[in-house]
């Protein structure tokens, strides 16, 4: 397909997207099967041109003075990917299937300067939100609007459990060449996805992921897990467990000692989590998926580390989800406040004195982080904040210069607010609590 066909293909996603309320992924996935024509290159530049307009949906609206899916597409092409009116206009000449001709306004707004529009514009953040993200990020909260907008790399956990760091980064930069270590995380490597037309890292795909070697896991979410202070031997409960990816983080810092326990509230979502641990040879690993009181019962008091990677909003990761940003009202985050709310009051039986109850969300919102925290220890006795950062230094986890980039993210009671913006990982809020006595 040519360029210009390729716009218009996004064009008419974005048109099912506006008028039928559909996943985005859907919505791509049902465009392709109608069109058995379009090859993987194809399918893979109209995507990242519908989810880039639905990144960058209010101020290219706000820029090109309107939102239909046209003027979405055109406006992501010209003011995102920094193409010039002119090189649009060619890729629509002399192509049947491309749209019409630039109109003038179309024009002048792709030049627009819109530096004194409002931060939810400049941002790229729902209106409703703004004094939450500046309760966040202060005077760069436009700034972590737009990172949070922008296209998010490919991470991968070395599985240090099975292989030697090195041996399984050879295998995956001969594969993935744009592999890079991790400046946070010494099992971190990173692929990044520079060219917002090419395809994304097919992670999956490579050797070294079949063999259990490495696993598709955001570098913010290799933190969460060191954060636990998870040492050999020890009993941990990962209380909200869902697919299994922490799960998995958290035995392989075991080094298949102990026993990590998962469970979730839905077993459905643990359904997920089988494939990975054979894959991952865990062997350490207990899955629970009846009710709470049969699964957990006998844990009460007796886990060293119990992990609450919280349901939230998902706000931090608005760069893997776009069409969820405009989605999410303000009942969805009171209905997560509870949620969390909840989580932490039964989480924290199973601690044992001494032990350490982690409270994570995939959020940038101070209303489900901070003020969840100090909600509970108003109201739960025997829990003192500790520094997740004493605790990443201990794991010995941390890369080079990682407790550089780190202190700004710094928070009440000693947690850390990940971001994009600060370290380019999506959005992770880290409080670790120790049980006195």
């Amino acid at each position: 397909m040519r360029d210009g066909a390729r716009i218009a293909a996004a064009i008419e996603i974005l048109e099912t997207l506006q008028t039928q309320h559909q996943p985005v992924k859907d919505a791509v996935r049902d465009w392709g099967k109608a069109h058995r024509f379009a090859g993987s290159g194809d399918r893979a530049w109209i995507g990242g041109l519908v989810l880039d307009a639905l990144r960058h949906q209010s101020s290219t609206a706000y820029a090109m003075d309107g939102d239909a899916p046209r003027t979405l597409a055109i406006g992501t092409v010209g003011r995102v990917w920094g193409v010039e009116a002119d090189a649009i206009d060619a890729m629509f000449a002399g192509d049947d299937h491309a749209p019409e001709a630039l109109t003038d306004a179309e024009r002048e707004g792709l030049a627009r300067d819109i530096s004194d529009a409002p931060l939810h514009i400049r941002g790229d953040v729902p209106e409703w939100l703004e004094e939450s993200l500046v309760r966040a990020f202060g005077e760069a909260a436009a700034e972590e609007g737009r990172k949070l907008s922008s296209r998010a790399p490919v991470d991968l956990r070395v599985n240090e459990a099975k292989v030697d760091f090195d041996r399984a980064f050879k295998e995956v930069s001969s594969k993935l060449k744009a592999a890079e270590n991790s400046p946070l995380v010494r099992s971190g490597i990173r692929i990044p996805q520079r060219d917002p037309r090419g395809k994304s890292a097919a992670a999956e795909s490579i050797p070294a992921y079949g063999k259990g070697w490495v696993e598709v896991q955001d570098i913010g979410s290799q933190l969460a897990a060191l954060a636990s202070g998870a040492r050999a031997g020890e009993q941990i409960l990962d209380y909200c467990a869902g697919a299994g990816g922490k799960t998995l983080a958290l035995s392989a810092l075991l080094h298949n000692t102990g026993q990590v326990h998962a469970w979730d509230i839905d077993w459905r979502r643990l359904r997920a989590i089988w494939p990975r641990l054979k894959r991952a040879d865990v062997r350490n690993v207990q899955v629970h998926d009846d009710s709470e009181d049969k699964a957990l019962g006998e844990f009460v008091e007796k886990m060293d580390v119990v992990f609450c990677d919280a349901p939230c909003t998902g706000t931090g990761t608005w760069r893997r989800r776009p069409d969820a940003k405009w989605r999410l009202k303000p009942a969805a985050l009171d209905r997560r406040m509870k949620e969390q709310d909840i989580v932490l009051e039964r989480a924290h039986r199973y601690v044992k004195p001494g032990g350490r109850l982690v409270y994570i969300t995939c959020s940038v919102l101070p209303e489900e982080n901070g003020d969840r925290v100090n909600a509970f220890l108003d109201k739960v006795e025997g829990f003192k904040p500790v520094p997740v950062m004493d605790a990443l230094i201990q794991s010995g986890g941390l890369g080079d210069g990682a407790e550089a980039l780190l202190e700004s993210c710094l928070t009440e009671h000693g947690a850390l607010q990940l971001s994009p913006g600060r370290t380019d990982t999506d959005g992770f809020y880290i409080c670790v609590m120790e049980r006195v006595g």
